[in-house]
């Protein structure tokens, strides 16, 4: 465990509660240090010292590996059963505990009576969880094949870092990671991460403010006359909790706003009324990509189709571009994309099509005509071969996307419910992706003298995002690939002022939100460099034309005028970003399309 605030504060001997000094203690109650075992350090009478001593001795000797520091007292009416089990000191386990599985505290850590606590669950220093609590870091499978007590168990672990409170009644389901410095109300269901400093409450628990605000401001101002943190008059609707006090609240709810009123007129100027296609901006040729991302970006602000046509016209136009014979989207005019050695071509628009007519299409309420049959018929062999081919030294980017484009081409297949590829060619993907993942950076690929990390993580972000995100797996060294995207995050040639683009901040960010969801690790200084990311990104809006996806150094691309690309990806950019600072509950709105934070929808039966 590192230094925490919380080890600098507590002292080797507790200081008592007034609340748990009020208690009785009749003299010859042996249950007492079993309920309230934080007497014990000042209180236990010798025979009771030995029969602690009794009690370690015997968990020292168990099957389990068991480590108790110094001062820790485990009550004799605890279930503790576990493979491995680490207290630090000053620690205790509380009556009618059950813990099991691989348990590891910090120093100052309190189980209380009646706690649940199993699987592989870590505590930081200072960590106090209230009765009736339970930490659960495994999870049963749903499919509907199986019955329940005959699923698989999958576990992802439950990590809470230093200076934590859980009150009473508290589920904490596995996966999450509970950072440093937060409260959790009693009886609130924790399913998703929280960010250090918060306050959370209720089921499912929602961020209700950050604990070093003072308490109560937001009524002292409604009871002065004034107004609230958040913008909020005295009178009206209450600012959400989680935004209480956040500079970038009022910022994000006038930017929403402002996206909101004018998505049509950016739909209307990106538009030909002639063709009825869609052109990326005003002058640009139409293309297919321009056509999705109107469907993206209408789905994201407005909620519905792009107001041109119904909804039902939009899906028809996108599903006849779709070639029978190789299932492969070509750009209007051009001919039938020509297959690759393992199903899709190397590069070109008909690779990036997989993703957006598809997301597109699902987003309509639609689905490809036909499955991707250039994928659907790729070997495991050919599959594996072909990842070996592709350019990951100097043009990571180039191999990351290859990647994304196959793996979401085998999950629209399995959504029309044929198979993904050939047998174990998709399972010899993800094989593949976890025995060449570098250790050191988390990563493919490898930096390059001219532009440093940006190929490889930019093509970390695809390969990602196409398949461990979209199957909803986590990804291997996710400590590592913070490290690394935070490293490049620094670099001068792609994140100085006036050189940031939509590409380079999404291939950021994603990783970051991604990894997130598995660890903690450095999470402050991700949230920061979100934040600051976050109120440059609202600040590229232009009114009525929406966003620019930014310079890149070849000139290529869309660049600096506002269009539909950089408006697509930006509006997922900026939700990015403010969820991982907490707010992205401001926006109201979500990605469901390419960049949707949930694993895509399986097809029915083959969760």
């Amino acid at each position: 465990m590192g230094p925490s605030l919380a080890r600098a504060q507590i002292s080797p001997v507790r200081p008592r509660d007034p609340v748990e000094d009020h208690v009785n203690q009749p003299e010859n109650d042996d249950g007492l240090f079993d309920h309230c075992p934080w007497l014990y350090a000042e209180q236990a009478s010798e025979r009771r010292r030995a029969a602690q001593e009794q009690r370690r001795k015997r968990l020292l000797e168990g099957a389990g590996s068991v480590r108790l520091g110094e001062n820790c007292f485990v009550a004799e009416t605890a279930a503790v059963y576990p493979d491995v089990l680490h207290l630090g000191d000053r620690s205790y386990i509380a009556a009618h505990a059950y813990v099991t599985g691989d348990v590891r505290t910090g120093a100052d850590c309190t189980i209380n009576p009646f706690t649940v606590v199993r699987g592989t669950v870590t505590l930081g220093d200072g960590v106090r969880i209230g009765a009736h609590s339970s930490l659960l870091a495994f999870n049963h499978g749903t499919s509907p094949d199986l019955p329940v007590h005959q699923q698989p168990v999958t576990s992802r672990g439950i990590t809470i870092g230093d200076d934590v409170w859980i009150g009473s009644h508290v589920v904490v389901v596995d996966g999450v990671t509970i950072s440093d410095h937060c409260v959790i109300g009693a009886g609130a269901v924790v399913t998703k991460d929280l960010p250090a400093w918060t306050v959370a409450a209720g089921n499912p628990a929602r961020r209700i403010r950050d604990r070093r605000e003072a308490r109560g401001a937001a009524q002292r101002a409604e009871a002065s006359g004034g107004v609230a943190p958040g913008g909020a008059a005295s009178g009206s609707e209450a600012p959400h909790p989680a935004q209480e006090g956040s500079a970038l609240v009022g910022e994000l709810s006038a930017f929403a706003t402002a996206a909101r009123t004018q998505a049509a007129d950016l739909l209307d100027r990106c538009r030909q009324p002639g063709t009825g296609r869609y052109v990326d901006r005003p002058g640009a040729e139409p293309t297919v990509r321009a056509h999705c991302d109107a469907v993206e970006i209408a789905d994201l602000l407005l909620g519905k189709a792009p107001p041109h046509l119904p909804a039902a016209e939009h899906a028809a136009r996108l599903r006849a571009l779709q070639d029978p014979v190789t299932g492969l989207v070509p750009e209007y005019g051009a001919a039938p994309p020509v297959p690759g050695p393992a199903g899709l071509p190397e590069d070109g628009a008909s690779a990036y099509h997989v993703l957006c007519v598809g997301y597109a299409l699902d987003l309509l309420g639609s689905s490809f005509a036909h499955p991707v049959h250039t994928v659907r018929t790729t070997t495991a062999d050919r599959l594996v071969r072909h990842l070996a081919e592709l350019p990951w030294r100097d043009r990571a980017w180039h191999a990351g996307s290859w990647v994304d484009s196959w793996a979401t081409a085998a999950h629209w297949n399995l959504r029309l419910g044929t198979e993904a590829a050939a047998p174990g060619a998709l399972e010899a993907l993800f094989g593949w992706l976890h025995t060449h993942a570098d250790p050191w950076t988390g990563m493919w690929g490898s930096p390059t003298p001219e532009s440093g990390r940006l190929q490889m993580v930019n093509g970390y972000y695809r390969l990602t995002r196409g398949s461990f995100a979209q199957f909803g797996l986590p990804v291997p060294y996710a400590e590592r690939v913070i490290d690394t995207v935070l490293d490049h995050a620094r670099d001068p040639r792609h994140f100085a002022p006036g050189r940031e683009n939509a590409c380079n901040v999404l291939d950021v960010i994603h990783p970051l939100w991604l990894c997130a969801r598995q660890t903690s690790h450095r999470a402050e200084e991700a949230r920061s460099w979100a934040a600051n990311q976050l109120t440059a990104a609202l600040r590229r809006w232009h009114p009525g034309r929406g966003f620019p996806f930014g310079p890149r150094p070849d000139g290529t691309g869309p660049g600096r005028e506002p269009g539909l690309q950089g408006t697509e990806m930006w509006l997922a950019i900026v939700w990015l970003l403010a969820d991982l600072v907490g707010l992205a509950d401001v926006l109201g709105y979500r990605p469901r399309g390419i960049h949707r934070p949930e694993p895509a929808l399986p097809a029915e039966g083959t969760a």
